[in-house]
């Protein structure tokens, strides 16, 4: 990770959910990428961990795991899974930084990102971060916005365009709102401790002139056919990747679970309010069943 701190996204108070998926038009893109999900996602597993979870949209489809924590920045979009959710032991909402994430090396068997990395400054440093999460041999699954697509290319070959989709370079769209190139994210992923399996190519149709003329279930069974191509060519807006935590993997003390984000340690005490860091005192707050690691609430 950069020596200065990326700057963040932050969906605090955002109607995302409601407005971009629940009254966007968007069904299609919604269960396109539930069918590469299932196709990527090991049947089941002890605990995964959801980067960049907002509203848990995706949430319900980790049918498999016994334990999901959902991590993201801003604490409505954690409320918000919440109400949908329940609360409960199989899931724990964590507001958190991505860059500097309040879990102990090793304590989940699988990860998700999806529609998160496309706002991230730093997407090396953030995939470094889930590795130190993952055990030897966990799966990750990374959905990423691809700047090598057919309508970039289209648009660039006409100049319609200033920036080059073949280039490696990300493109900053509007304000940390990044495409990425296909050969860039996988060497993130080799970078950081993963080794790239399969690949899907989501979203063939997302054109409002198909997604109004043609039924959904057809473009979902149309996309579903060819969501393979992505082994042999990513030219979609949208990539799943599924990826291979490989090499030893750190592992904190036994029991362990949260590491503190301001000091590193792992000694973290439950309190009344929160959680208590015993290296730097620091006091992180539980509101209303959602663990803060964004506002600490001081030191004791």
């Amino acid at each position: 990770m950069s020596e200065e701190h990326p700057p963040i996204c932050d969906y605090e108070n955002s109607d995302y959910q409601e407005s971009f998926w629940e009254c966007g038009g968007r069904e299609y893109e919604d269960q396109v990428e539930a069918v590469a999900l299932r196709r990527l996602l090991p049947s089941g597993g002890e605990r995964l961990l959801e980067v960049g979870a907002g509203a848990g949209r995706n949430t319900p489809r980790y049918t498999g795991f016994h334990q999901i924590v959902l991590l993201d920045y801003s604490y409505t979009q954690l409320q918000q899974a919440q109400a949908r959710l329940g609360r409960g032991e199989r899931h724990i909402y964590v507001i958190g930084d991505a860059y500097q994430l309040p879990f102990a090396p090793g304590v989940f068997n699988a990860a998700t990102m999806i529609r998160t990395l496309h706002h991230m400054a730093d997407p090396l440093g953030a995939i470094r971060q889930v590795r130190t999460t993952l055990t030897e041999g966990a799966v990750f699954v990374l959905e990423y916005a691809n700047k090598q697509h057919l309508k970039a290319i289209g648009r660039w070959v006409i100049r319609r365009q200033a920036w080059n989709p073949f280039a490696r370079k990300p493109v900053e769209l509007v304000p940390l709102n990044f495409n990425f190139h296909p050969t860039e994210v996988r060497d993130w992923l080799k970078k950081a401790g993963f080794d790239v399996g399969r690949q899907l190519t989501v979203s063939h149709f997302r054109l409002n002139l198909l997604k109004r003329l043609i039924p959904l279930r057809l473009l979902v069974t149309m996309d579903a056919m060819i969501q393979w191509t992505g082994a042999l060519w990513q030219l979609t807006p949208s990539v799943f990747v599924r990826a291979e935590a490989v090499g030893k993997s750190a592992l904190a003390p036994e029991g362990t679970f949260w590491r503190c984000p301001a000091c590193g340690s792992f000694n973290l005490t439950t309190i009344a309010t929160g959680l208590r860091c015993e290296g730097c005192e620091h006091v992180w707050p539980l509101r209303d069943g959602i663990y803060d690691f964004k506002t600490s609430a001081g030191s004791e």
